[in-house]
């Protein structure tokens, strides 16, 4: 929000106006609303009022990131700027929206004064300092630390709806009541005195490690994507993506799929990447003969793709670091061939969908990039690039990820300036540091919601509970308890974002996988990869819906089609958990494994997810008969995830790789022979 107008809401920057009619831009906004919040757009005053208040906000944090701050100082000041600003930007209800109503005023001053208290009040007026105090509180301690909650919950209902607020509410009424249930969910139950301070005093509530996380490197890597955005990287990658694939039959899904990962640092959203891709594409998509559906499909997988796509990763994956106490460039390289393997998956079935569809040549690139080559683009614009290697260069240069993530800004800046419509000047600058600030309101609402969850559960053992409870069901079964955890995590996953889902889940759910000796690292990459599939699970599932927005497909058909394109990708993670020999995945070595046994890991990987992707589209070389599809999902499976045919056979099926090897190689010849006879006869 600034005196001219809003920053952070509408449509991406990418999105050329009058892309789409007036009607589709509604739809979409009002999807991108329901995961970024439905913000007001002042002007005068109180637009400057915004843009200087989201200003001070990035500022503090860049000069946190250079200096030192205290670990308490940067949480406390962090949540207070989240709730003031949000509660500036968020109305409390769309009738009230562009308006600031009195209401909101007063939780303004409320945030600030909660904020001060937590700094400065609370040993101003105790007999010792607040966080001493957190067993034995004041009455003024239990007054504010009760505010907090209930501003912590208000502004994370404004920003990300009511799911996650009415989550944390019900989790507070187990810490309050959980004496009167049953065993083995039973504690017992804590009052106001004992539960209030946990929350909002210690480390291991509202300011615990996801707030930490928000604070420290999150908010940094919004304003880096702001900061690109502004620069036009978003745009280069795009055009860039087209000119590079345009011209040919397959040229559409190739560029979504290329576009998606370019994409991923600069938007670091996935319904942000599918609007962006999806008013480019979606026409070029259109005249090659995608349906609907499956072009929403498709882009939506790509949007997804976007948030699981180096260097950021999404907010999670800092999470992950964090909770693992590992350094931030340990989880890119765990990530990096899980997402390789994502993004193959997605080409094979691009390059299926050529011959199920008949995709015709040409009409591919839009016209404004077909005037420009990809190489007069990349001689232009090659400086956009630094932005896919910068941050990773720093940290393996033995700079932090903070410090890494400042530096990188500076050389974004500076570069820049080497074209002029890119430049990086003062007002345009103040704007994109503004801007990423506003971005960063919803992940840190979210982070302190999820931290009331976290407190409780951390405070009444449910994690250590639900672990045995998930691993009794299971009968101590390592596959079975997978299958359970992914049946966990996506279900939570269908209420909240992917961020909060990881943090819920990465306390409640990966504990049950460690306990039965799968590495801690792999257990949370495991439920970092099913969060992110809720993105494209219904009755969340935004990207497709945005997606069916643009392409005018119906959402829940939408969706379904999304989730054939990300499935064979998504049975990946049940290897780093039920296979020993499948951390090679996450390019951990276990002792007396070397590269060798990493590329095979790796190729029979791709084979299977190839496999799955033949099967879930049904076509090859020609269509496949149900049994021909029934095969190659058993012989996909039985190199991908082998650990599941053992869990089913036991020791009746030895070597599960190389029998799903073998029959994917005799069902690829006979199809192949099949289509080879049906294409003479049809001659």
């Amino acid at each position: 929000m600034s005196g001219r107008g809003t920053v952070g809401t509408g449509l991406p920057p990418e999105v050329a106006p009058g892309a789409l009619d007036e009607d589709t831009v509604a739809r979409v906004e009002k999807l991108i609303e329901e995961e970024e919040g439905a913000q007001n757009r002042f002007t005068g005053l109180l637009g400057w009022v915004g843009t200087g208040l989201a200003l001070a906000m990035a500022l503090f944090h860049l000069w946190a990131a250079w200096d030192i701050v205290p670990t308490t100082t940067l949480r406390f000041v962090h949540v207070g700027f989240a709730m003031a600003l949000g509660f500036l930007l968020f109305p409390a209800a769309r009738r009230w929206r562009h308006r600031l109503m009195p209401w909101d005023m007063l939780l303004i001053a409320a945030a600030l004064g909660v904020t001060w208290y937590l700094l400065f009040g609370g040993d101003m007026l105790g007999d010792e300092p607040l966080i001493d105090r957190y067993v034995f509180p004041e009455w003024q301690d239990l007054l504010v630390g009760w505010v907090l909650v209930l501003l912590v919950l208000e502004v994370t209902r404004r920003a990300t709806g009511w799911v996650m607020p009415v989550v944390a509410l019900l989790f507070l009424a187990y810490g309050f009541f959980g004496n009167l249930l049953p065993a083995p969910w039973q504690h017992q139950g804590y009052n106001s005195e004992r539960l209030i301070p946990h929350l909002t005093i210690t480390l291991d509530g509202i300011f615990g490690t996801a707030v930490d996380v928000s604070a420290s490197l999150i908010i940094l890597f919004t304003i880096y994507g702001a900061l690109l955005q502004a620069s036009g990287a978003g745009k280069f990658f795009v055009d860039f993506s087209f000119a590079l694939t345009g011209g040919r039959a397959t040229s559409a899904g190739r560029t979504v799929v290329l576009s998606s990962f370019l994409l991923g640092g600069p938007s670091g959203s996935g319904v942000a990447t599918t609007v962006t891709l999806g008013t480019v594409a979606w026409p070029m998509m259109r005249r090659v003969g995608y349906r609907p559906d499956d072009a929403g499909g498709l882009l939506a997988a790509g949007g997804l793709g976007a948030i699981i796509s180096p260097p950021v990763l999404g907010a999670a994956a800092f999470l992950i670091a964090e909770y693992l106490k590992i350094g931030y460039l340990e989880v890119l390289r765990m990530a990096a061939v899980p997402t390789v393997l994502y993004y193959a998956s997605l080409l094979f079935m691009v390059e299926l969908d050529q011959r199920r569809i008949g995709a015709k040549a040409g009409g591919a690139a839009p016209e404004v990039v077909q005037m420009e080559g990809a190489g007069a683009l990349a001689k232009r614009y090659w400086f956009h690039f630094s932005s896919l290697l910068a941050i990773v260069v720093f940290m393996v240069l033995g700079y932090s990820p903070t410090t890494s993530v400042l530096y990188a800004m500076g050389v974004a800046v500076l570069l820049s300036f080497l074209r002029p419509e890119s430049a990086l000047w003062p007002r345009k600058l103040l704007d994109a540091l503004a801007s990423g600030a506003v971005q960063a309101v919803g992940i840190a609402a979210t982070c302190a919601c999820a931290g009331i969850i976290v407190g409780v559960i951390t405070l009444t053992g449910l994690g250590l509970k639900f672990s045995d409870i998930a691993i009794q069901a299971a009968g101590g079964n390592l596959v079975v308890t997978a299958l359970y955890t992914a049946l966990i995590v996506w279900v939570v996953g269908l209420a909240v974002p992917v961020t909060a889902s990881y943090i819920i889940c990465a306390v409640v759910a990966a504990p049950a996988l460690i306990k039965l000796g799968v590495p801690d690292y792999a257990a949370h990459m495991f439920v970092f990869y099913y969060a992110v599939l809720s993105e494209v699970s219904p009755p969340t599932a935004l990207s497709p819906f945005a997606a069916a927005a643009i392409t005018g497909a119906g959402p829940y058909r939408t969706t379904l089609k999304a989730w054939k394109y990300t499935l064979p990708a998504f049975v990946l993670p049940f290897v780093f958990v039920t296979d020993p020999e499948g951390v090679a995945l996450l390019l951990a070595f276990k002792p007396g494994m070397g590269w060798v046994d990493v590329a095979w890991q790796i190729a029979l990987a791709a084979g299977g997810l190839a496999l799955l992707a033949a099967a879930f589209q049904g076509h090859g070389r020609g269509p496949m008969p149900g049994w021909e599809r029934a095969g190659f999902v058993l012989a996909g499976l039985l190199m991908v995830f082998p650990a599941l045919i053992q869990a089913a056979f036991g020791d009746a099926v030895p070597a599960p790789h190389l029998i799903g090897l073998g029959l994917g190689a005799l069902l690829l010849l006979l199809h192949w022979r099949r289509g080879a006879g049906e294409a003479r006869v049809a001659a």
